[in-house]
């Protein structure tokens, strides 16, 4: 009984130590098609940025949103992938996104030069205020992103971690 108790203790400590660098996630929305589907299971690093100063072009990010949830009361999460970093000069125009002058190369995008159709969603060289990044999903007909007043440039505080693995669909598992 005592080395049960043992292994017990061990497991519970080492479950701990796993949540607290690893949050799981599950894809809700489209907004990150093709690249990610809805019900699509994902591990996030919650640790990725706390050694490091910025996240990288590219990231797929996890952030606390001002958008309520009306699941559970409190606010979204979205996921999305990092455009621009603080600094950067970003405009969009014709669907097609620049960084700092150089049209960007998106394979991932599930259209390119597409966008959805609210106001506002051409850009002209926005500059990312520091300590914030400019993320947009990968399905930008129906992503809510940066792009939106609603969402604006993410604050790097309130991202919670970058995502780095899909555990499922089994078949569809992928480093991301």
């Amino acid at each position: 009984m005592k080395e049960f108790l043992k292994d017990l203790a061990f497991a519970v400590i080492i479950v701990l130590a796993i949540t607290a660098v690893i949050k799981p996630t599950i894809v809700k929305e489209s907004s990150m098609e093709s690249t990610l589907f809805e019900n699509n299971y994902l591990f996030v690093n919650k640790l990725a940025y706390k050694f490091k100063d910025h996240p990288n072009y590219g990231d797929i990010v996890i952030f606390k949103s001002d958008i309520d949830n009306y699941e559970d009361g409190g606010k979204k999460l979205l996921i999305k992938r990092v455009i621009a970093t603080e600094g950067d000069t970003v405009t969009i125009e014709d669907g097609y996104v620049y960084r700092n002058g150089k049209l960007l190369d998106e394979p991932y995008v599930n259209e390119q030069g597409a966008t959805y159709d609210d106001e506002g969603m051409e850009i002209d060289d926005f500059k990312v205020p520091q300590d914030e990044v400019f993320c947009m999903g990968d399905n930008r007909e129906v992503s809510l992103d940066s792009r939106a007043p609603e969402v604006g440039t993410v604050p790097e505080e309130d991202i919670v971690g970058k995502a780095f693995i899909r555990l499922f669909p089994f078949n569809q598992i992928t480093i991301l």
